[in-house]
């Protein structure tokens, strides 16, 4: 009977050679294989004593800037939270009161603010969508944990600290 779509193939039971037989040819070509690792570059690098150099594209941590007087940028505005993707971000609004001007930039702040890093790609779409320039990712690793709950970051790990450089690609985290 012949299909209807030609694509079918005729199985042949051939007898293997005595050369088959013996799988000279498989063992020969897995051997050339490996020969020719010995002399290729090894992609695996000898960490933390060799570090290999980030990607100029490269983001890694989130950092909520603060203006040159050390006030906070963000006003709680939500594009950042729309804007993601993994929906791992969310933020809390409040009213600035009397006295929180050296606090807060303006009127409305960031009473909470969490990323949480196990949802984050790190795609950088928070960046491009905020209009304050609140929000960057550096380019520093985020660090490993253990626990879960450690990897929400809220405003005591995001905050740039008081005495750090205000530009994201020369971030330096603050060292006592």
């Amino acid at each position: 009977m012949h299909s209807l779509s030609n694509r079918s193939k005729v199985v042949v039971n051939k007898e293997m050679t005595l050369k088959e037989k013996m799988y000279l040819p498989a063992i020969f070509g897995g051997m050339m294989i490996t020969i020719k690792h010995f002399f290729k570059r090894k992609p695996t690098i000898q960490y933390p004593e060799q570090k290999r150099e980030f990607s100029k594209v490269y983001r890694g941590r989130h950092i909520l800037k603060r203006d040159e007087q050390g006030r906070e940028n963000c006003t709680a505005c939500g594009l950042c939270a729309v804007a993601c993707p993994a929906e791992a971000i969310s933020i809390v609004a409040a009213e600035r009161k009397k006295g929180e001007e050296h606090l807060y930039r303006e009127e409305k702040y960031a009473k909470t603010y969490e990323i949480n890093m196990l949802r984050c790609i790190f795609c950088g779409l928070c960046e491009e969508a905020c209009p304050k320039d609140a929000v960057y990712l550096t380019e520093e690793l985020a660090p490993a944990n253990f626990d879960r709950s450690n990897f929400i970051f809220g405003k005591d790990k995001l905050v740039q600290p008081i005495g750090t450089s205000a530009h994201p690609k020369t971030y330096k985290p603050y060292k006592k």
